[in-house]
């Protein structure tokens, strides 16, 4: 049987775009009433399209993932009201990002605006319209959350006992992990070659005015964008985007629908870009990249200068993360630091998540040391030099409170936060009137949990 706070280690469900991009012509019975909490109703729809939309992302579903929904659904509904109560603010700006961001979500998933608009049978702004409450939910319950754990913390005895309550032979077992820092310098190719390449867009342009050829054609032929030219160099955008480089979006943004630019250069290139199709802060674009080359003599002198960054690394006249600030191309490291990073934001990084050459690199080394400056390609086939750092690498073990205190503390702090808001959830239950659908109360015994204030209709 779940926990309550087991719920609440799972994300929150979504009853917001995704539900709305199903489209209605998917429902084969009549929508019902699964649950109410407060003057809140919960409708088996939003259950279904919530299992449905884990199915379309490509994750598992549990066997008993319709109750887990239906559990997560009545405590969000009650943070929600108990947000309300204590006028945590959301703003409309704030729901205004999060439904924009999840609209692009799913048109980088269906391609287009208007494959997704076909799916869900429904415009953008009626898929917003539609989901605008449901989401304003969820950031408020979210907000509530946040203020009953957001005070808790750990001490090193908590998380001693924590460990200790963990059997023996269900101890975790890690593979090796790597911390691994690099400065990385992109050489910038000769002025004249440059030059060049503006020449061959400025014909690129030409040609595509003249009605000589077609900007879908020359993307495909001559593009150096692997993520776009394969779709004519096409891309839904948003003005708001931080991925974007700033260049190419107020080019983009600058430019009449149909018009095309004269080149353009970002951090990865060279552009020509076409603007299809514009909506306010949304804008289809095409766009043909082009990278100029960087010669050996480049790549000599990158070489050059991070040997001479390495040699006062290891002098201790400057600190790798300082040099890694001052003198790396990598933008991540301006803000994040110089350590690769895992999915989970951790430094704690496993062989498989490393690029071949960079694992050759490793294989050689020790820990503490700083490899030579190595050529290697980056992004979209960019060239760089680096200087790798190793700074640890564990072996292969059983989780243990030397080796992984952090990780256990985190889990611990993650296990008290769970307790705490467990245990607000139990308080406050009491006070809320929650009722649910029989069907639904007997396929899911876990929400007797909820006590005696539980009723079905």
């Amino acid at each position: 049987m779940h926990s309550i706070k087991n719920s609440f280690i799972a994300a929150f469900f979504f009853l917001t775009a995704a539900a709305a991009a199903q489209g209605q012509p998917q429902k084969v019975i009549a929508d019902k009433i699964a649950g109410i909490v407060g003057d809140k109703i919960i409708l088996q729809s939003d259950i279904r399209n919530s299992l449905a939309d884990i199915s379309r992302q490509g994750g598992t579903v549990p066997e008993n993932a319709e109750c887990m929904l239906m559990e997560q659904a009545i405590i969000s509904k009650m943070l929600m009201l108990q947000a309300q109560k204590d006028s945590l603010p959301v703003t409309d700006e704030e729901v205004e990002a999060d439904l924009d961001n999840r609209i692009r979500t799913y048109i980088n998933q269906f391609g287009s605006q208007e494959a997704l608009e076909e799916v869900a049978g429904k415009t953008i702004y009626q898929i917003k319209d539609d989901a605008r409450e449901s989401v304003k939910e969820q950031k408020l319950a979210q907000a509530m959350q946040r203020k009953i754990v957001d005070n808790v913390r750990i001490t090193p005895i908590e998380v001693k006992a924590y460990f200790e309550k963990i059997p023996k032979d269900s101890l975790p077992f890690y593979e090796s992990e790597l911390e691994i820092g690099q400065i990385i310098l992109y050489p910038k190719a000769s002025r004249d070659l440059e030059q060049y390449i503006v020449g061959e867009m400025n014909n690129y342009k030409k040609q595509i005015e003249t009605k000589v050829t077609d900007f879908c054609r020359l993307a495909k032929q001559v593009s150096e964008d692997p993520g776009s030219k394969d779709r004519c160099g096409q891309y839904q955008i948003n003005r708001t985007e931080k991925t974007w480089d700033p260049v190419f979006l107020s080019t983009a943004f600058r430019l009449k629908e149909g018009e095309i630019s004269s080149p353009v250069k970002s951090k990865f290139g060279f552009h020509v870009i076409q603007l299809v199709q514009r909506n306010g802060d949304d804008a289809v674009v095409r766009h043909i990249l082009r990278i100029p080359p960087v010669t050996e003599e480049e790549i000599g002198q990158a070489k050059r200068k991070l040997d001479t960054i390495r040699s006062k690394i290891i002098a201790g006249t400057i600190g790798f993360n300082e040099a890694a600030s001052k003198y790396s191309d990598d933008e991540a490291a301006k803000y994040s630091g110089p350590f690769i990073t895992n999915r989970d934001g951790s430094t704690f990084v496993t062989i498989d998540m490393l690029d071949k050459e960079m694992v050759a690199m490793l294989g050689k080394m020790k820990v503490g040391e700083f490899s030579q400056p190595t050529p290697f390609e980056g992004e979209q086939g960019k060239k760089g030099v680096r200087i790798v750092y190793l700074k640890s690498r564990s072996e292969p073990h059983r989780i243990n409170m030397k080796d992984d205190y952090s990780r256990i503390s985190n889990f611990a702090l993650e296990e008290k936060k769970s307790n705490t808001l467990e245990k607000w959830i139990r308080n406050k239950l009491p006070s809320y009137y929650v009722m649910v659908d029989p069907g639904t109360e007997a396929a899911c015994p876990q929400l007797k949990k909820f006590g005696t204030d539980v009723k079905s209709f």
